[in-house]
């Protein structure tokens, strides 16, 4: 006689502390774009940009939830603990990212009416669940010297970090094609988000076991090789963007000389996010925990 397959339910993803941080964020983004929606008032590529943030961090986290309490993620061809360490990641970084650009965006002074009420609470909403996301970043981190999941490492997170600042600096790029230095950064910008991306991928993926040298070497050479390229970004970018020009006294929401500000910022940031992945990958080869 057939035997029926019975799911099973895995009641320890809901109860444990991730899975209880997990249901705070869906939650949580639920609210935050029920209420923005209830406004109407999300026009633009800023609305559209922040209504996405919360609706994607809502619909995969939610499959996420569903995936481990039936147990049907090992069935998956990928590496569960990489993706979901990634995906808290990105998460974290893309509601913090809303969580700043919707009220300087939407909310203004004084705000009486209901309108704008509804935008304050989603905002605060969204901070909640930034800080959600933050904390099933930290809970699933790996501890020092364990290396079976890379994405949870310290190395692994600032990948998507890495990758996720390349993305923010390519919304800002305008006017770049005039000078020969900053087509340079341009292209700096894009061969470190392009390899960043297919190492997270690869590893998601479980492809990095085709790869013809160790990933923790290859790491060192190539965090190297990338905090070279954008030490000569943080130079030559806002060399070439400010050199003889002041900003304009009637600069807009889209003021260029605002968004080249923005790049030189963000380059920073990634400057030091691979100073701090090539000490860490360092560490990770020729120091190994006991």
């Amino acid at each position: 006689a057939g035997t029926m397959a019975v799911a099973t339910v895995n009641l320890h993803a809901v109860t444990s502390w991730v899975g209880i941080a997990r249901l705070f964020a869906v939650v949580l983004s639920c609210i935050a774009f029920s209420l923005v929606a209830s406004t109407g008032d999300f026009r633009g590529p800023y609305g559209t940009w922040c209504m996405f943030t919360w609706c994607f961090c809502f619909a995969v986290t939610l499959l996420v939830l569903v995936l481990e309490l039936l147990e049907l993620y090992p069935k998956l061809p990928l590496s569960w603990d990489d993706f979901t360490s990634a995906f808290s990641m990105l998460a974290a970084l893309m509601v913090f990212t809303t969580s700043v650009i919707f009220p300087s965006i939407f909310i203004s002074s004084p705000c009486s009416s209901s309108t704008c009420a509804r935008q304050a609470v989603a905002t605060a909403v969204s901070c909640l669940c930034f800080l959600t996301y933050a904390l099933e970043v930290g809970l699933t981190r790996a501890k020092p010297g364990d290396i079976s999941s890379f994405l949870s490492t310290v190395p692994g997170l600032l990948k998507v970090f890495e990758a996720y600042v390349a993305c923010l600096i390519f919304s800002l790029l305008d006017n770049y094609s005039s000078e020969a230095g900053l087509q340079w950064c341009v292209a700096v910008y894009s061969i470190c988000f392009i390899i960043t991306l297919l190492i997270i991928i690869f590893t998601i993926g479980r492809c990095l076991t085709y790869m013809p040298c160790p990933l923790e070497k290859m790491l060192v050479g190539y965090n190297a090789l990338a905090l070279v390229m954008y030490i000569t970004a943080t130079v030559l970018w806002p060399l070439y963007s400010f050199r003889g020009r002041n900003r304009p006294k009637s600069c807009g929401r889209n003021c260029w000389w605002d968004k080249h500000l923005g790049v030189t910022f963000l380059t920073i940031f990634n400057l030091i996010a691979y100073l701090v992945d090539l000490v860490y990958s360092t560490r990770m080869v020729f120091i190994r925990a006991p």
